[in-house]
């Protein structure tokens, strides 16, 4: 009656696992502890963004070449023997998992979309860059929504590095990054820097930075120096799940606006962010 709730249980609740004869014991507890309550509503919120971003990308037929690859064990062993030594490995359904498969397809079709580019490479060099641009473009709204709806729900780490110390952030991203980058300043729009990030890009890293209005609701400005094969463009909207996302191409720089907002009302801030950075970089 009084056993202790554990880790696993904890994550069982997230996923909608947890056995009914411990779900009484699992809420009392989180009642008990309010931030282990959001900590873990934070992670159900994770899963749903996730899932509302990636679902229709996951439910996309696999191309036949692929297909192939995948059915080959199966035919040659036989689905028991097949699957015989992997009866012992647990399977976690998470959706993080899911956002990484979902990253990992994206970069496959790339790779599927531009294999036999060298085979001619004298006649095909530029046909090859174009290709790789329009990936490189259709990623920059979909990387940056992921990275929105995974740090957006942080309570206590939404950030690696806070407001307080925006000068130590600036340098710190600029290095990285290899240019000078600067920070917009929105409190005409209603948002107050929170601070930002370092992440992995699809070459290189990127910069995250987050805005937080006085409700608590969050925008995230993702800025990228990986687009050398596109060329500059103007606003573009993306609607990926619940994520709203203006981004636009400046030189190599790419800029992507996310937020849980209409279209409207995030193209008043786009438009906020564009006139502080065209300038500078």
């Amino acid at each position: 009656m009084n056993t202790p709730v554990t880790e696993a249980e904890l994550q069982a609740w997230v996923d909608g696992r947890l056995p009914p004869e411990r779900r009484g014991a699992v809420d009392a507890h989180l009642a008990l502890h309010p931030a282990e309550a959001a900590r873990l509503q934070a992670y159900r919120d994770h899963d749903a963004a996730l899932r509302a971003l990636y679902q229709p990308l996951l439910e996309q037929p696999v191309p036949p070449t692929m297909s192939a690859r995948l059915i080959v064990p199966v035919q040659r062993h036989g689905w028991r023997e097949w699957l015989a030594p992997r009866a012992g490995l647990a399977w976690r359904p998470a959706l993080r998992a899911a956002a990484m498969l979902a990253l990992t397809v994206s970069a496959g079709a790339a790779g599927w979309l531009l294999h036999g580019a060298a085979d001619n490479a004298a006649g095909r060099l530029a046909d090859a860059d174009t290709r790789a641009g329009a990936i490189s473009l259709a990623a920059l709204p979909r990387r940056a929504a992921l990275a929105h709806v995974v740090y957006t729900p942080e309570v206590r780490h939404p950030v690696e590095v806070g407001a307080d110390q925006q000068a130590h952030l600036v340098a710190w991203l600029s290095k990285r990054l290899g240019a000078q980058l600067k920070p917009p300043q929105l409190a005409a729009q209603g948002y107050a820097l929170e601070g930002g990030r370092l992440l992995p890009g699809q070459s290189g890293p990127v910069a995250q930075f987050m805005y937080r209005d006085g409700s608590g609701a969050r925008l995230t400005l993702y800025v990228s120096t990986e687009q050398s094969h596109n060329k500059e463009t103007g606003f573009r909207f993306a609607q990926e799940g619940q994520v709203s996302v203006f981004y636009w191409i400046d030189g190599r720089f790419g800029y992507a606006l996310s937020g849980n907002l209409d279209k409207a009302a995030l193209a008043t801030v786009a438009n906020a962010v564009y006139a502080q950075l065209e300038p500078a970089l």
